[in-house]
């Protein structure tokens, strides 16, 4: 009969024991954006709710590289929903994020339309709107960790220096993912800061660059000489400790091969590289030579033979038994005179 006074203790137990289930990212960040207003129980807005959040967790939706662009049902009941997890995070690691991050807003946003957790590992965010595409600073969370840099000037020039250089890189990235990590060594000291910074892969480069300027911003303003720090905001978010944190990126698909051959040597590049260029030399000679002769004849035409050419012609071809006759068999007395070419008669 003394048993259900136990009950309560279980209770408690099973409650402390959630707690910890829910705590497992002591820095989990959220926010429940009210202005959308709230969805009933059972309604068909958390249905489809609920439909998004199982395949956010399942093993057969498209991974896309750790980005998700969902959404279920019509309009007015329609659910969007995106989610980032971090470039160095396997699929099967994310999904275990995820359902982490789901579970935190389902206790911490119950009936909100619109929320956005951040998790160490991960982005989710949902509304009843279209997000893709879209750059949003806000809201924005900013979470420093660790204790004070024992060398802050050190610290923080190479922390600003850092971020930079992996902010230019993510931004750069392409439509598959913009994510980069890195570290740098503290001047003159034997220490190192480590950091990751990604955006959103469906924001623009600029967008990328701007969104991870204003977080970087927060950072130096909210995390100012700490150890470590995570800031966020829906499109982006930073994050730099002084003891190395992540993993490899992911991989992504392999750029195709270049058409080159490779593997020959200088002395045969230089061969081809001449036999090219003396060909090219020649073909643009040819090519010149041909189009002169043609512009010159069609230039001067074709010459016409006249009847006065032809009677010009006959009175230079003459017998010589003609001629004979003619000057009386060369007689002197019908001679006129010396020529160049000769005697000259008279008929």
């Amino acid at each position: 009969m003394e048993c259900p006074r136990l009950l309560p203790f279980t209770h408690l137990a099973l409650l402390f024991l959630i707690s910890l289930t829910l705590a497992d990212d002591p820095f989990f960040d959220f926010h429940c954006i009210s202005k959308p207003g709230n969805y009933t129980p059972n309604s068909p807005y958390q249905a489809n709710l609920n439909s998004i959040f199982s395949l956010l967790i399942s093993p057969t939706t498209d991974f896309n590289y750790g980005f998700y662009n969902l959404s279920a049902g019509e309009n007015p009941d329609q659910v969007y929903a995106m989610a980032l997890c971090r470039g160095d995070r396997t699929q099967d690691v994310c999904i275990s994020f995820l359902n982490e991050t789901i579970a935190q807003l389902k206790q911490r946003c119950p009936m909100n339309k619109e929320a956005i957790g951040w998790h160490e590992n991960c982005t989710l965010r949902y509304a009843n709107r279209d997000m893709f595409g879209e750059m949003e600073y806000a809201p924005q969370s900013c979470n420093p960790s660790g204790m004070n840099a024992s060398n802050p000037d050190q610290f923080n020039q190479a922390l600003d220096q850092l971020l930079s250089n992996l902010s230019g890189i993510a931004a750069d990235g392409g439509h598959l993912r913009k994510f980069a990590a890195g570290n740098l060594q503290l001047m003159g000291l034997f220490q190192f800061v480590y950091a990751i910074v990604q955006c959103s892969p469906d924001v623009s480069q600029g967008d990328c660059g701007s969104c991870l300027t204003q977080v970087k911003a927060r950072v130096l303003g909210c995390c100012i000489g700490k150890w470590g720090c995570r800031a966020f905001s829906p499109s982006c978010f930073m994050r730099f400790e002084s003891v190395l944190f992540y993993e490899n990126a992911v991989p992504l698909p392999s750029s195709p091969p270049p058409t080159s051959t490779r593997g020959a040597g200088k002395g045969n590049n230089t061969t081809h590289t001449i036999i090219i260029i003396v060909a090219s030399v020649v073909g643009v000679l040819t090519v010149i030579t041909i189009a002169i002769s043609i512009f010159i004849r069609r230039r001067t035409g074709p010459k016409c033979e006249t009847a006065d050419d032809n009677i010009k012609a006959e009175t230079l071809q003459m017998d010589f038994a003609i001629v004979q006759v003619a000057t009386d068999n060369f007689s002197d007395a019908n001679k006129l005179g010396q020529g160049g070419f000769g005697a000259i008669y008279k008929r």
